[in-house]
């Protein structure tokens, strides 16, 4: 008896080489990289300020994020008369921080050491939550804590870890997010910080921790980067709640 070999479809939810090429495209230009990398502070920038920090001048501008908007990576946003634009979510904001990671192990000549590096190593913001020696710091302390329990992308948060985030930093699990973020986003997730080479903590977590550290002042935006300053009240608080040593 003959048997006919079985052939698999496709799968239809599969991302084609040539999908993957075009978006690498738009990401690979110089000037539209260091748009996408300004708006991992998690801000929406206009068109103006975009333009500044890629370097180009705003006639190119509006073609640059025409570019960016058509492949999905940022959006749109209107207020009043004002247009200000801004990652188009958090898998964008991973996407650029993973190939941030990748290209901080290239050759050194790829590596150009800015000014701000000693700032952004010390304490940024990626996307929605902290990175940096702090963002990883925070995770660590929360890991050995056992709070946090870091697996493989994603991280479980124990019983005790509810219980410490809701007494110290006033944290409700359950509360983060709204219903519809809390089915498409995990609530806790790991995340390679490209500075320190180890896990961050993103995800709906992850973003908790940074409004909080914002409310109370423990942290201050830095204008034009996505450094932020830990403040003197910051790093007693760091200290005492996760034995942090300051992070200048």
């Amino acid at each position: 008896m003959t048997t006919t070999p079985m052939t698999t479809a496709p799968m239809t939810t599969m991302v084609s080489g040539t999908t993957l090429a075009a978006v690498a495209a738009v990401i690979g230009d110089t000037a539209r990289a260091n748009m996408l990398v300004a708006l991992m502070g998690g801000r929406a920038l206009t068109a103006g300020e975009l333009a500044w920090h890629a370097g180009v001048s705003p006639q190119t501008t509006s073609g640059h994020l025409t570019r960016l908007r058509d492949a999905g990576l940022i959006a749109q946003i209107r207020q009043g008369r004002h247009r200000y634009h801004r990652l188009a979510g958090p898998e964008v904001a991973q996407a650029i921080e993973g190939l941030m990671a990748l290209a901080a192990v290239g050759p050194p000549r790829h590596r150009p050491v800015g000014p701000r590096d000693a700032a952004l190593r010390a304490a940024r913001t990626c996307y929605d939550h902290l990175a940096g020696r702090l963002g990883t710091g925070l995770a660590d302390a929360l890991a050995a804590a056992g709070h946090v329990v870091p697996g493989d992308g994603v991280a479980h948060v124990s019983d005790a870890g509810r219980r410490f985030l809701a007494d110290a930093l006033a944290i409700d699990l359950p509360a983060i997010g709204s219903p519809a973020e809390s089915g498409r986003r995990p609530l806790c997730r790991t995340c390679l910080d490209w500075s320190e080479r180890r896990p961050h903590l993103a995800g709906r977590l992850g973003a908790a921790l940074l409004d909080r550290s914002l409310e109370r002042g423990w942290i201050l935006r830095c204008r034009d980067s996505r450094a932020v300053t830990v403040t003197a009240a910051g790093e007693r608080a760091y200290a005492e709640l996760f034995g942090l040593a300051p992070q200048g």
